[in-house]
């Protein structure tokens, strides 16, 4: 058995999101078969572009998403899209982390009853709240950019 608890936590919330996870694999591996590509990044891994691409274009009842989070998979239409998404959609990892294989279930439950009710089944849904909240808290303040007085 490992000394060090870290390690042990970390292999136990790998296993415990691990359903999700292989759902991204799938995914991410039909995203390299079509051109797509892929990175490691703060403990995930990444896929852009190819099948990926073309089914986040596709969702949200045609209104496309840049990114997504399976578990500890993220999949994004583009590296400039998953860069730009990569807070939010850290915040769903750790979701998942929490729910395990119970994530998919409470978030699609959620954005249905949701709907049921005449609200907005994604933006209304408590766990994107949630990761829009703590993605702002993160983002950098954008400055005005310096204007030359000599242009």
């Amino acid at each position: 058995m490992t000394r060090n608890p870290k390690i042990l936590i970390r292999w136990l919330l790998v296993l415990w999101t691990s359903p999700n996870s292989l759902l991204g694999m799938l995914v991410g591996v039909l995203a390299l078969l079509t051109g797509g590509g892929a990175q490691v990044c703060r403990g995930c891994i990444e896929f852009h572009g190819g099948f990926a691409s073309w089914a986040l274009c596709r969702m949200l009842g045609g209104r496309g998403a840049a990114a997504m989070t399976l578990g500890h998979t993220i999949l994004g239409q583009t590296p400039s899209m998953l860069r730009d998404a990569r807070d939010h959609e850290h915040v769903h990892v750790r979701q998942y982390e929490r729910w395990g294989p119970f994530f998919l279930p409470a978030y699609l439950g959620s954005s249905l009853v949701l709907w049921l009710r005449g609200r907005d089944g994604y933006r209304d849904n408590p766990f994107e709240i949630e990761a829009y909240r703590i993605a702002d808290l993160h983002a950098p303040v954008s400055e005005e950019p310096d204007i030359d007085p000599h242009s």
